[in-house]
């Protein structure tokens, strides 16, 4: 076997790999003769058919064959003679491959770039922890007893926490927009689901009374057209119903899967679960931010061939996520969508490959184990969940990679000045902001 890589440019290499020809007109004669004794052809006893008969009828499929098994052995042998490590499929290419002759072929890939992690030591983060406090405390539980509250009608003007039954017609100008007209709408006043200045405006209005409400769309409306603009509302008012909020009582403790009976265990289960959110919402921004410092400091070439992969990866989740279901075909999902969050997870992927393989992490059964009991934390039975995990080995591998990558993480903070602080359970649970792949 004769072997010789060319770069062809960035990560590319072109591999050409030359076979003697006996090599390969060799198999194809042991595959012949193989053949001649199993195949059954009229006219011939069974294992008496000549070589040559085969040879005729069989001959150029089973030199293809050949000439795959040649290809995949001799590819493998070259990379690993090379010290090459593709990142991908080849594209294979024969130069020649007639019979009698020696065979060339071309196989064309990329390779994995090589990663050399910038100084980690001069780093700063700061690493908050949330505080939650009983009035903190308090306020989610009145959220809670807010969702689960009756609606019970009365005779009075409208105002903020009511329920109502609303008729509108919306005009910008002195033209009625699509879209902007609705009958018998039910409506919470102060939850937000209208534009901004529809339901202020509803306040004070008493049941059949009509009133222009005047708003203004917000520039980033989904509806161009109405983006920005001004528009006045004719709304009627056909219901009131104030909420009444339940008890807190063991029926409402069950009603959020909670065993407690008294309210003092059920306010220290919401405290738990509420520290445990915030935990979580703050060590994933923190996360997000170390990772985003390792991409600025680590500017990669990333093979397209894996850039590919995840694209695919990710069409596959898009068409999960929206059920899709099986008659939608993943890579009818435009694959410009999903390029930049590809590129982003294929390289935090090398540089954390990377970080761990240099730093020699490796996941701790201990700390797999206390991931899993905080996962299973929030259910009615714990152990039920545990149990699950451990019985599904995709689930542990995957379990097992988020714990060495946090340990990564975690690996990055000891060598970097960390400033701890102390923030509020709002300001910790707010949105996590870029997505960490």
């Amino acid at each position: 076997m004769q072997v010789s890589v060319e770069a062809t440019g960035g990560l590319e290499r072109r591999l050409t790999v030359g076979v003697p020809a006996s090599e390969v007109d060799g198999a194809v004669n042991q595959k012949l003769k193989e053949t001649a004794r199993r195949v059954r052809i009229d006219g011939f006893r069974p294992g008496k058919v000549p070589v040559a008969v085969v040879k005729q009828r069989f001959g150029d499929g089973i030199r293809a064959e050949v000439l795959q098994d040649v290809v995949q052995q001799n590819y493998a042998k070259a990379i690993t003679e090379q010290k090459l490590t593709p990142a991908g499929m080849p594209r294979i290419e024969f130069t020649r491959d007639k019979a009698g002759e020696d065979v060339e072929f071309v196989a064309t890939f990329e390779v994995f770039p090589e990663v050399k992690l910038a100084d980690i030591s001069g780093y700063s983060f700061d690493k908050p922890s949330a505080e939650v406090t009983d009035a903190d405390v308090d306020t989610m539980i009145d959220n809670l007893r807010k969702q689960k509250a009756e609606y019970k009608p009365v005779e009075r003007a409208a105002q903020k926490g009511d329920q109502v039954k609303i008729d509108f017609v919306g005009k910008v100008g002195d033209e009625v927009f699509e879209g902007g007209s609705a009958k018998d709408q039910t409506l919470v006043l102060g939850s937000g689901q209208m534009i901004p200045g529809f339901e202020d405006g509803i306040e004070g209005i008493k049941i059949g009374e009509t009133k222009p409400v005047k708003v203004t769309f917000p520039k980033e409306y989904g509806n161009k057209d109405l983006a920005g603009k001004k528009a006045v509302f004719d709304i009627t008012v056909n219901a009131v119903a104030e909420p009444e909020l339940p008890e807190l009582d063991e029926a409402f403790f069950q009603a959020f899967g909670s065993q407690h009976t008294d309210v003092g265990g059920f306010k220290a289960e919401v405290q738990k679960n509420m520290e445990r959110e915030a935990r979580n919402a703050l060590q994933s921004k923190l996360k997000t931010t170390v990772i985003d410092k390792l991409l600025e400091d680590n500017n990669l070439d990333v093979p397209a061939a894996l850039i590919d992969d995840e694209i695919g990866r990710l069409q596959q989740q898009a068409v999960q996520q929206f059920g899709g279901g099986a008659q939608m075909d993943p890579s009818s999902l435009p694959k410009e969508l999903f390029q930049d969050q590809a590129e982003r997870r294929v390289k935090i992927g090398l540089l954390m490959n990377e970080l761990i393989e240099s730093a020699k992490l490796k996941p701790e059964e201990a700390e797999v184990r206390a991931y899993i009991e905080d996962q299973a934390s929030v259910y009615q039975d714990p152990q039920q969940v545990i149990d699950y995990y451990y019985s599904n080995g995709e689930l542990m591998n995957q379990v097992r990679a988020m714990v060495v990558e946090n340990a990564a993480i975690d690996y990055i903070l000891s060598k970097s000045k960390v400033n701890e602080t102390t923030i509020g359970y709002e300001d910790a649970v707010k949105s996590n902001g870029a997505e960490q792949g």
